[in-house]
């Protein structure tokens, strides 16, 4: 099993920035592909970014590309989500999860994670 935790969500105004952090223990981060995914109130889970094991691959939805880097610390066991220029639609839960199969035109899919945080709440007030 993966037991993963969210870190780094709070109250930002609108154009601020917030790193959020994914803390993986349980099986070694460098064989684990990870996804960030948000989910407003009232709204489906949302795809956000994906890095791929090895970090060499990463996908963005293209409403955050721009603004949100996706990056993964395999010394430190840690994913982050950098955002910058934040947005009241940014506003929600954002959760990390684990995959460690292969997926690549997938990634953007909640079925294909294996393990999920609990979430950190970001809210982005105007």
């Amino acid at each position: 099993q993966v037991q993963l935790e969210e870190s780094g969500g709070g109250l930002v105004q609108a154009g601020g920035s917030l790193r959020l952090s994914c803390a993986a223990s349980g099986r070694p981060f460098s064989t684990l592909s990870m996804g960030w995914f948000r989910q407003a109130p009232g709204k489906e889970r949302e795809f956000v970014a994906h890095i791929d094991w090895s970090g060499g691959r990463r996908y963005y939805v293209d409403s955050v590309k721009g603004r949100f880097t996706i990056s993964k610390d395999n010394a430190k066991n840690t994913v982050y989500l950098q955002m910058n220029s934040l947005k009241p639609d940014d506003a929600a839960v954002y959760y990390c999860a684990s995959t460690a199969k292969l997926i690549s035109k997938t990634y953007y899919s909640p079925t294909n994670y294996d393990y999920w945080g609990q979430g950190t709440r970001v809210t982005v007030s105007s």
